[in-house]
């Protein structure tokens, strides 16, 4: 079970760097959904992704039941 959740996560990431390196674009909408709360100040700025996170979370939730549903 170990290894194949290695094994998915390692394709995971090989995926997403390619994404990221080949199609910067592809992700530039990621972290600025509406929801996502953004304040900026003088001197500080605060992000809070609030809808962003419930989007990996969901995603997360649907890959992790794909592979240890009995």
């Amino acid at each position: 079970m170990l290894a194949k959740t290695l094994i998915a996560l390692g394709i995971a990431l090989v995926v997403l760097g390619v994404v990221l390196k080949y199609a910067p674009g592809l992700l530039a909408w990621f972290g600025r959904l509406p929801g996502d709360i953004a304040i900026t100040r003088a001197n500080s700025r605060v992000f809070i992704p609030v809808t962003s996170m419930i989007i990996v979370s969901l995603l997360l939730t649907i890959i992790v039941n794909l592979f240890f549903r009995r």
